[in-house]
């Protein structure tokens, strides 16, 4: 790479203001992998960071046509100008965060029909659940609803842990019976 003087420094944004197509063509050789890089070091991705460094020489060339143009450091004026882009890029992509959604996407939905399933499943076990003594209601919803230890259970229904497994026992048989050999997949 070639260190430019200050003396070919203005007569590049002399040459820019006045859009001499070998000036630009010259400008674009020179500078366009260093901007490239930063925008690279600074995005991640290959093709993007080539697509905003593009840009921002795009936006060099209307900055010229509407007089605009950088007047005294060409340099500073393009990573400026890329720092700007690769910042309203980051800010847009994380407003924005585009997931592509695949098309074998499958639908987590219940259907209909497996709704009425579980409707049909609830109905049928909490009709079995009335059927059962209150102390059998108790465990299963002491050990089950509430989560309770065998320990607590006994302790909250008064019971040794033992008289508690066989409540619970007989409780989950009485239910089995009362729902008959139901496969509930």
């Amino acid at each position: 790479m070639k260190l430019m003087s200050i003396a070919d420094g203005k007569q590049e944004l002399k040459d820019l203001r006045e859009i001499d197509s070998k000036a630009i063509g010259a400008i674009y050789d020179q500078y366009f992998s260093e901007v490239y890089r930063y925008v690279l070091y600074r995005i991640g991705d290959q093709v993007l960071a080539e697509d905003i460094a593009s840009d921002v020489f795009i936006r060099l060339l209307e900055a010229v046509k509407d007089g605009r143009a950088p007047q005294t450091n060409l340099k500073g004026w393009l990573i400026g100008t890329a720092s700007h882009v690769v910042a309203d890029h980051l800010r847009k992509k994380y407003r924005r965060p585009e997931n592509e959604i695949p098309e074998s996407l499958p639908d987590l939905n219940p259907s209909p029909a497996s709704e009425v399933d579980k409707r049909e499943q609830n109905r049928a076990v909490q009709s079995a659940y009335k059927q059962l003594t209150s102390e059998q209601q108790d465990v299963l919803a002491l050990r089950f609803g509430q989560g309770y230890s065998l320990e607590e259970t006994a302790e909250f229904m008064n019971k040794n842990v033992n008289a508690v497994k066989a409540l619970q026992f007989r409780a989950l048989a009485a239910l089995q019976r009362e729902l008959g050999e139901v496969d509930y997949e």
